[in-house]
């Protein structure tokens, strides 16, 4: 196809959808994090490529306005640590440790989930988005097609610094999202699943592109509303009240 043609093309998908890709993203936000301020009982699984499971870890996570959250651990291996994210500064409280640890939104948690994958759960805002076209929501599968949209970090402290990101054309949900580093690398893939209801993401499952051996399978297990103090969001009062009283 020639590159007139293809500008010609994409012209033609605009109106089916309307111009406003920061909308778009927005839309599917909403499949994972569906108000400002949220607690979400997150279950991070490793499975073997039989199937069978290898570790699991459970954490409560309290996705706050303005891209702010804090990650309880509450698995017994990590029982007391907390990774707490205020805009693009990640850090570690370790029980017992009397100064926060910096780290990066890369920082492994489990298996393929890394503290970003968890603490992090929208793209509006931290990403500015393109429109590359129309295409097969799978690959080799073209019964149903998605608008695939590329998206470019617009800060510096986003765990993934490109996303190409697959939407159902009708409703915006997330299908399917190839995340890249910072050297342009592609670090993993990822699959959405949806409800039966279609209205929220219940699994995102990670697959590292150098070690196809596992699988990670992040699974929102409940969401609700939840504001939580302005203290908490201190690293400094996270260390000196470890028990959150």
């Amino acid at each position: 196809m020639t590159r007139t043609a293809c500008l010609l093309a994409l012209c033609a998908i605009a109106p089916a959808w309307g111009q406003d890709l920061d909308t778009l993203l927005r839309d599917a936000d909403r499949y994972r994090m569906s108000a400002d301020n949220l607690q979400v009982e997150t279950l991070v699984q490793t499975y073997h490529a039989s199937g069978e499971l290898d570790k699991e870890r459970r954490y409560t996570v309290f996705a706050q306005a303005g891209r702010q959250s804090l990650v309880l651990m509450q698995s017994p291996a990590e029982q007391g640590q907390k990774v707490l994210m205020l805009g693009d500064d990640f850090w570690l409280l370790m029980p017992n440790s009397q100064r926060p640890l910096r780290i990066t939104p890369m920082q492994k948690l489990l298996g393929d989930a890394s503290t970003g994958d968890i603490a992090t759960l929208s793209w509006s805002g931290d990403y500015r988005a393109e429109l590359v076209g129309e295409e097969p929501c799978q690959p080799n599968e073209a019964a149903r097609q998605c608008l695939h949209l590329s998206l470019h970090a617009t800060r510096k402290g986003v765990t993934y610094s490109r996303i190409e990101l697959w939407l159902g054309k009708t409703r915006h949900e997330p299908v399917r999202a190839d995340l890249y580093v910072q050297s342009d690398k592609l670090a993993k893939q990822a699959r959405f699943t949806l409800d039966k209801a279609r209205s929220t993401v219940t699994d995102m499952i990670l697959t590292d592109q150098l070690n196809k051996q596992k699988e990670t399978r992040v699974s929102y297990q409940s969401r609700k509303p939840r504001s939580i103090p302005d203290t908490w969001l201190n690293p400094m009062f996270l260390v000196r009240n470890p028990s959150l009283d």
